[in-house]
């Protein structure tokens, strides 16, 4: 006989019941869970590496900052030196200027005949000495002969505000005019996010000391089923509570709460880039094996003869939550970028971020991108 919680969650009862705790049982189930065809592969999200943002041109403004989100570690967009209406205008004698976070970024011829110019970090300092410092890095920020900045290998302390000073003549008789353009290029990463899994299971008496031993032979088995994905498996909580059912009376539940998380993502404290370290396919493919070996759990059970174990899986109670965090210095603001919604953008001055967490915090101490600490 079967019966059936509002929840839509099936329990089982009047089949009797052995002693046993089934860990032999679950261990089975971990076999052919392993042993089972691969589904379909999970699918990440897209990022913005994928639409080759070195083929992107942005274009900048005179009346507000033009915020540009460059992935780490990767190349960006096109930075134009000229606004939406003169993009593709004829210019007289353009003579553009680059200032950057650390100075003016100055032109320096090459000593081939690369279409790209190098660049140079020219500084003041309060002494009004200017010293000209050479970008070392593979040649990674470049200004081209009509003023276009790009930057081909990302790095954090590359954000900031940059602008480029315009001097031109819309026509040789004309008097020459000057526009300058601010931009905001913020470094960003993907979220290290993780999921959190819910589970119940028909448990012995709340205080029988079978429901500890299940307890962790159940994390053993899970962290074996994601082990070879380089995952981890975290218990958050785990409680024994007593449960009125409709028509049933009181039976005891075990109430479970995990996460599924990458090793790499809980020991680096940096955020990561590389394709190396995308951990979507591999977090993905944990979930699988995870809602695998749950379901496997229940269509075992329903073709079992002999009696139920006194623990055992509560169908339809498994549920999963993707939950986003950020590495220090990081942090998603969908109210300051809208235009990059779900990126751990890096965090702006007067801000910081000491942890994993997910959210930029006030600080009026910090002055630079990034901050780690106020």
């Amino acid at each position: 006989m079967a019966g059936s919680s509002p929840g839509g969650s099936r329990r089982l009862w009047g089949r009797g019941r052995s002693r046993a705790l089934g860990p032999a049982f679950l261990l089975s189930l971990l076999v052919s869970v392993l042993q089972a065809p691969p589904t379909v592969e999970y699918q990440g999200r897209v990022n913005s590496a994928d639409s080759e943002p070195e083929l992107l041109k942005v274009t900048g403004s005179t009346i507000f900052p033009v915020k540009v989100y460059v992935q780490l570690d990767h190349a960006s967009p096109h930075i134009l030196c000229v606004t939406n209406r003169l993009r593709n205008a004829e210019l007289i004698d353009p003579l553009f200027l680059w200032h950057g976070p650390r100075g003016d970024l100055v032109a320096a011829l090459p000593e081939d005949k690369n279409f790209y110019i190098s660049v140079i970090w020219r500084t003041t300092n309060q002494s009004g000495l200017v010293t000209a410092h050479k970008h070392r890095g593979n040649n990674s920020i470049k200004i081209t002969p009509t003023g276009t900045l790009s930057f081909k290998d990302f790095k954090e302390p590359m954000s900031g505000v940059y602008t480029c000073s315009l001097e031109y003549k819309p026509t040789a008789e004309q008097s020459e005019k000057t526009l300058l353009l601010k931009y905001i290029i913020y470094a960003y990463a993907e979220p290290n996010f993780y999921y959190q899994f819910s589970a119940r299971y028909h448990s012995a008496p709340c205080n029988s000391i079978y429901n500890v031993s299940f307890e962790k032979k159940l994390l053993q088995i899970l962290s074996k089923l994601v082990a070879d994905l380089s995952c981890e498996i975290a218990l958050l909580k785990s409680d024994c509570h007593h449960v009125k059912m409709q028509r049933a009376g009181l039976q005891n539940e075990l109430f479970f709460t995990f996460s599924v998380s990458s090793l790499e993502s809980v020991k680096r404290k940096d955020p990561c880039a590389m394709k190396s370290c995308d951990t979507a396919k591999r977090l993905g493919k944990a979930k699988n094996l995870i809602e695998r070996f749950f379901n496997q759990q229940v269509e075992v059970l329903g073709k079992r003869t002999d009696p139920l174990p006194e623990i055992y899986y509560i169908e339809g109670t498994l549920k999963m939550v993707w939950i986003n965090r950020c590495y220090p210095g990081y942090g998603i603001n969908i109210q300051l970028h809208p235009n990059c919604p779900d990126c751990c953008v890096i965090c702006s001055p007067g801000t910081f971020n000491p942890q994993d967490g997910v959210h930029c915090l006030q600080c009026n101490n910090s002055s630079i991108f990034g901050a780690r600490d106020c």
